[in-house]
């Protein structure tokens, strides 16, 4: 290897006439694509998405593209307790900038009727 080549593997930034820019850090997963992509997930007994439910609890975005999603389900006897959040970790990993995540059932506080979205009582007419 000569004096001026770089140790194979060695990341370099771009260089302009300002100077060497440094290599882009990797973008933070948007809250708001992750939310959209989650509502893409539909209960197979309910026609509206498991967001509008209600059924999501929590979506904490680290620096490093982790994401874990709190979700519940309408009741421990869910026929969809397998799928659901299986589905979730599915579509939350089709977010650019997500390297990992995690999706934990968690039952408390218990889901009600009152945490559904006013568009899903409607839609269910359940108002």
């Amino acid at each position: 290897m000569s004096e001026n080549s770089a140790p194979t593997g060695t990341r370099h930034g771009v260089w302009t006439p300002e100077g060497e820019v440094p290599p882009a850090a990797p973008q933070r997963p948007s809250e708001d694509t992750i939310i959209s992509l989650i509502k893409t997930v539909f209960d197979p007994e309910i026609p509206v998405d498991i967001y509008e439910l209600g059924l999501i609890y929590a979506v904490e975005i680290a620096d490093d593209g982790k994401v874990k999603v709190e979700m519940t389900l309408t009741t421990p006897s869910c026929p969809s307790a397998q799928e659901l959040p299986a589905q979730v970790e599915e579509a939350v990993r089709m977010v650019p900038g997500v390297s990992d995540v995690e999706v934990e059932v968690v039952w408390d506080p218990p889901w009600d009727q009152s945490r559904m979205s006013e568009d899903a009582r409607l839609a269910l007419n359940m108002f």
